[in-house]
């Protein structure tokens, strides 16, 4: 059996130097228009070194997507089912929002996997999001069951969420354009809009 040796402060530094750049390299040019030299350069070292810690184009691919996964589960997993249905909901929203505030191009490089048919984390989406997703429309279906929120299809109510949270990041240069704003502006005013406009919907209607 190898036993791996910890890294040293350098390799660490310099993984995620290129895990960095692929990021943006990625996010602006998919998997197929991005180069290992593009990458490279963009990390500031040389083409050997980057294969040095990573074996091909894809590792580095594979990499970003798998923590990537994990960041986007995390607010999911933070609703609480013992919270008030509305205010769990609406928090899930604003925490998908922030993302797309704090993190544009994580955004961009998923959309574009799930484009091309998500060929490289295709068993983590029929896996472990799928369960989580579930479990959480389960939830939303209790919540309903008993009064407590609007009844709305649990699954269709999730990619929804999905949908007017990540179109800020994935499309940031349309919204921008239309509305005329600058830096994360339009992130503020979705955050008005999407707040009022899901406990609109949430909400069940009154006895």
């Amino acid at each position: 059996m190898t036993i791996q040796q910890p890294q040293t402060r350098i390799q660490k530094k310099n993984r995620e130097a290129i895990l960095d750049a692929a990021l943006g390299v990625f996010s602006d040019h998919g998997f197929r228009g991005a180069t290992l030299d593009q990458i490279a350069s963009a990390a500031g070292l040389s083409k050997p070194n980057v294969l040095y810690y990573f074996a091909s184009k894809e590792a580095i691919y594979t990499a970003l997507l798998s923590g990537l996964l994990e960041t986007w589960l995390d607010p999911l997993r933070a609703i609480d089912p013992d919270g008030e249905p509305v205010d769990e909901i609406l928090g899930y929203v604003m925490r998908k929002l922030q993302m797309s505030r704090e993190y544009p191009r994580e955004s961009r490089l998923f959309a574009n996997e799930i484009v091309q048919g998500a060929p490289r984390i295709l068993d983590q989406i029929e896996g472990p999001l799928k369960e989580l997703v579930d479990r959480t429309a389960g939830l939303f279906l209790g919540w309903m069951d008993d009064g407590r929120l609007a009844r709305l299809d649990p699954h269709h109510l999730v990619f929804s969420i999905w949908a007017t949270t990540q179109h800020y990041a994935d499309f940031s240069a349309q919204v921008t354009s239309i509305l005329q704003t600058e830096g994360d502006a339009h992130i503020d005013q979705a955050e008005t809009f999407l707040r009022d406009f899901y406990r609109r919907a949430l909400l069940p209607d009154s006895p």
